[in-house]
């Protein structure tokens, strides 16, 4: 089997750590450093601009679903349902995500995304024409995704990734702090079209950011990306259990709390921003503990903890607390997300130069979509018992997933040091 081109005698080689060089200790890369570096923060405000636009888009077409359906089932889709045609990204055209012209591929995906959000605004527009959009958007995002992240481990420092991914997910949780309360905001003054053309006008303004910060990378792909290099790649990703154990452990447990965050309308839609908007908040809180202020070993000391009290929070749900504890309890909860960084850090560690793109594309894609599954899940369960019990049914089954699957990881070697790059 070979990637890029180079020959490889077999899948094992597959996810072996591709820098040689001898080991020593990491550098610590802090936020500002890489701020420092005008292509990651060309990458950065990008990326923070379509955070922002999503979460705000996200926010008008969830709450227009709602009035013209009260349905939860629907309502949770259309606030995830991007998320189900990621994985048709993963397993059709992912490999452009290693192409030779990211730069200008990543250019063309988000004005891609720019015409999607635009047609949202559309007045009339029917709710079938709105979810096909949404799939549409989502194939796009999930190649965006890998492109991505592919220029971020191309202009990055290897010792700087970990950051990096924190200060990115620090970010989407800001933003999604502000864009919820940007969104209930705007709702009392405009139309649902009307926040639409708001997130055009920030998801526009994305490719230009690049366009001019950003330079050409050749990562590193000698034959032509496609279906069939899709497919190659992906198949030596999944070859092996402990990968496919890590893999789980990215997607199916913040999936599932994913969807007791859908349905927070159906909860109590009065007091839906403050949950979403704390979840966000405690998201944040996650990453920059964990992120920034946690060494690669305590990082990944803390992984199982950390899947633990992304689940356990939410068991209070199915007894209705009050607004404040059910916001406290959300809160804490979110903290949990940090536990991708350190798998994150397994997957890169294990994975080849030639595909870092496609191979964290296909991480988030499948996480991706596994938060529309949890989404489709929940509200089809709300539809017929209270949201409440809902989500604390979810959040038992994340926890069982959590529990069951940690033996499968115990083979998973830890990311060795690895020199610094540029």
């Amino acid at each position: 089997m070979a990637f890029g081109g180079a020959p490889c005698a077999c899948s094992k080689a597959f996810f072996m750590p591709s820098d040689n060089r001898a080991p020593t200790a990491p550098a610590i890369v802090g936020y500002r450093a890489l701020l420092r570096n005008r292509e990651f923060a060309g990458l950065y405000a990008a990326f923070t601009l379509s955070a922002a636009a999503s979460t705000v888009s996200g926010f008008a077409l969830g709450t227009l679903v709602d009035r013209r359906t009260h349905s939860p089932f629907l309502t949770a889709v259309s606030m995830y349902g991007a998320t189900f045609a990621t994985v048709l990204g993963a397993l059709t055209l992912m490999s452009v995500a290693d192409g030779r012209r990211p730069r200008r591929i990543l250019v063309v995906l988000q004005c891609l995304e720019l015409a999607g959000v635009a047609a949202q605004a559309l007045p009339g527009l029917p709710l079938a024409a709105r979810f096909v959009l949404l799939l549409v958007l989502g194939f796009f995002q999930s190649l965006g995704t890998g492109t991505r992240m592919g220029l971020l481990a191309e202009v990055v420092p290897t010792a700087g990734y970990a950051p990096a991914r924190s200060l990115l997910n620090i970010t989407s949780g800001g933003m999604a702090v502000l864009g919820y309360a940007l969104g209930a905001l705007l709702l009392r003054y405009l139309s649902p079209q009307g926040v639409f053309v708001v997130a055009a006008v920030l998801t526009a303004a994305g490719p230009a950011v690049v366009a001019t910060t950003v330079r050409e990378h050749s990562i590193r792909l000698t034959r032509r990306p496609g279906l069939r290099q899709t497919w190659t790649t992906n198949a030596a990703l999944f070859s092996r259990s402990g990968r496919r154990a890590l893999l789980v452990n990215l997607w199916v447990p913040n999936g599932l709390i994913v969807g007791c965050e859908a349905l927070f309308i159906s909860y109590d839609t009065a007091h839906a921003g403050t949950l979403l908007a704390a979840g966000s908040a405690g998201m944040l809180l996650g990453d920059l503990m964990v992120g920034r202020l946690f060494t690669a070993d305590r990082r990944r000391r803390h992984a199982y903890p950390l899947r633990l009290l992304l689940a356990a929070p939410y068991l209070l749900f199915a007894f209705h607390p009050p607004v404040p504890a059910a916001a406290a309890a959300v809160f804490l909860a979110s903290v949990g997300f940090a536990a991708t960084l350190p798998l994150q850090e397994q997957l890169l560690a294990l994975t080849p130069d030639a595909v870092r793109g496609q191979v964290q594309g296909v991480e988030s894609a499948g996480r991706m979509t596994w938060q529309g599954i949890g989404a489709a899940i929940a509200g089809g369960i709300a539809q017929h018992v209270a949201a409440g019990t809902t989500i604390g049914v979810l959040a038992a089954t994340s926890l069982a997933v959590t529990v069951v699957s940690r033996p499968f990881l115990a083979g998973v070697p830890a990311p060795a040091p690895r020199l610094s790059e540029g």
